[in-house]
């Protein structure tokens, strides 16, 4: 099998690429990736280390969203069985001051990999969505056919995308599998999200910021368990067009996960508080029942153990990670 993952040098993708090659060695993975400066391309470039030798690995460093699909035919030389679209430009708050940098990454990027797909006679198309989609809404857990209410230029990017799956697997029988993405967390997580922000300020010794008064709260999924799912929709035959839920059916207040993290690194945090974001939701929380009978999707690790694991890790990499 050949597979193309977008965005394979960050944190979901570089993950997924050391899981597949684990179950299968003989698999083939083409990594395309823009080192976005989002964050540091060092940090990328560190991710994607252990593969960068071995040969079912080809790495392509590419802007997929000023890339056509006739230019990445002309990249990618073998026929691709499968494309996992993780690339994207991430972060709610970003995309309030910078949207029209979203619809290109995030819209018009997508569009030119369906493009590939539909070029190349690509048949599985895996693309990575997102809770934000859910918006303000308070019928939790959330399932996959509520009513969607965005409020960020981020969030209406990754539902923007979902129907375009839509059209695709509707005029050119691509199976579209969307998967909601709930805060993954754990080894190789990007800086700027909390968790990792949270555990390099209080080694610091520095004040972490609290939006709001600590009760907001989210379904914190470990990136071993959404990995599972992502390659239980590699796999999935079922159907052309699914929208599923990747979370972990339980959600955790700021509040609560700072207290996770005291209590992992074995030192408190000093708390700086700030008034709550434009964009942020109040809550997430997965209904993961659709996930679990289409995929098998079962995650099964706990929020104490995730933040170990990812604790575990950013210690043996704290010399680059403490810059």
């Amino acid at each position: 099998m050949h597979i193309l993952i977008t965005g394979g040098a960050g944190f979901i993708g570089s993950n997924l690429t050391r899981k597949l090659f684990q179950d299968d060695p003989s698999v083939r993975i083409t990594c395309i990736d823009n080192f976005d400066p989002f964050y540091k391309e060092e940090i990328k470039r560190f991710n994607i280390r252990d593969f960068i030798a071995l040969p079912g690995y080809q790495f392509i460093q590419a802007d997929i969203s000023t890339c056509s699909a006739e230019e990445m035919t002309g990249l990618i030389k073998e026929p691709v069985d499968v494309i996992v679209h993780i690339a994207a430009k991430a972060g709610v708050r970003p995309s309030i001051e910078n949207p029209l940098a979203y619809q290109q990454a995030n819209v018009i990027g997508l569009q030119q990999m369906l493009d590939f797909a539909r070029l190349n006679k690509i048949k599985q198309f895996v693309f990575a969505s997102s809770s934000s989609v859910y918006g303000v809404n308070d019928h939790y857990p959330w399932k996959e056919d509520e009513q969607l209410m965005p409020i960020s230029p981020y969030a209406g990017t990754k539902l923007a995308g979902e129907m375009m799956g839509h059209v695709y697997s509707h005029l050119f029988g691509i199976r579209f599998l969307a998967l909601r993405f709930f805060t993954v967390y754990g080894p190789g997580q990007r800086p700027d999200l909390a968790i990792h922000k949270f555990t390099k300020f209080i080694l610091q010794g520095k004040p972490i910021q609290m939006f709001g008064d600590g009760s907001t709260s989210r379904d914190y999924t470990f990136v071993g368990d959404t990995v599972k799912g992502i390659i239980g929709a590699i796999h999935y035959t079922g159907s052309d067009f699914e929208i599923i839920n990747l979370g972990n059916n339980y959600t955790v207040s700021l509040k609560e996960l700072i207290e996770a993290i005291e209590d992992v690194i074995g030192k408190k945090a000093v708390i700086e508080m700030h008034p709550e974001q434009p964009g942020d939701v109040p809550r997430t929380f997965a209904d993961v029942s659709k996930a679990k009978s289409l995929l098998g999707y079962d995650p099964q690790t706990k929020l104490k153990d995730g933040l170990t694991a990812f604790y575990d890790w950013f210690n043996a990499n704290s010399e680059l990670l403490m810059k």
